[in-house]
């Protein structure tokens, strides 16, 4: 039976008071086990990325409980909820989120120092830029990237955290249609390699089909839950 990795009971997440307050989520139940493959899919406004904020820690749920490995997230100080983001949950957000003023091996090395442990940093950068294909970008800032190879440098900088989750957040949504196969295809292709659970957040029910399960969101809560494959 596979280690269950994060879970949420009854999450749920609220916007302002009363009548007036906007309910990203309400009541959501979600298991994640080791090496999980797992869409959350939904229009916009469905709560897709709340509840990817709330899996990881960047979001504390305003009711409800989320763990990770059987710990109450809530019982975390920010100092080990860092760390945790750090070394252990890894996130791939919506458009790459690069920094700008930094080159595609800065962006990853700058990961790696953090997580590299008694690993040289700058190999270790390098070799995950070698992984995904992009050798011969190192010295390229993110304007001068295309968009399959921004998300391909963040799939990299995650990958530094060693994660035992990746979360992704609509990882082909700004991305033609044949650049977004290939990024699936690399996130799936790491996926096997390093044996994480992966979590992609996305409107694109072809997407979603290439995960081994789906949940559907909408308004917040869970709609349908299914394997897809």
């Amino acid at each position: 039976m596979k280690e269950v990795l994060a879970e949420c009971r009854g999450a749920k997440v609220a916007y302002g008071d009363g009548e007036s307050a906007v309910h990203a989520l309400d009541g959501v139940d979600l298991t994640i086990a080791a090496q999980d493959s797992l869409a959350l899919l939904g229009r916009s406004g469905s709560g897709k990325t709340t509840l990817l904020h709330v899996l990881g820690g960047l979001v504390e749920p305003t009711a409800g409980a989320v763990e990770w490995r059987g710990e109450p997230l809530a019982t975390l100080d920010a100092a080990a909820r860092a760390a945790l983001r750090a070394c252990g949950i890894g996130y791939v957000f919506q458009g790459g989120n690069l920094l700008t003023h930094f080159t595609a091996f800065e962006n990853v090395a700058f990961a790696t120092r953090v997580s590299s442990g008694d690993a040289d940093p700058v190999l270790a950068a390098v070799a995950l830029l070698e992984l995904v294909g992009l050798t011969e970008k190192l010295d390229h800032l993110p304007a001068e990237l295309s968009g399959g190879e921004a998300q391909r440098v963040a799939i990299a900088r995650a990958l530094a955290q060693r994660p035992q989750l990746l979360l992704c957040d609509e990882p082909t949504g700004h991305l033609d249609s044949d650049t977004g196969e290939r990024v699936l295809d690399l996130l799936q292709a790491v996926q096997r390699e390093f044996g994480f659970a992966l979590v992609v957040a996305t409107h694109d029910a072809d997407v979603a089909a290439r995960m081994e399960r789906s949940v559907e969101l909408h308004d917040g809560r869970v709609l349908s839950a299914q394997a897809t494959v």
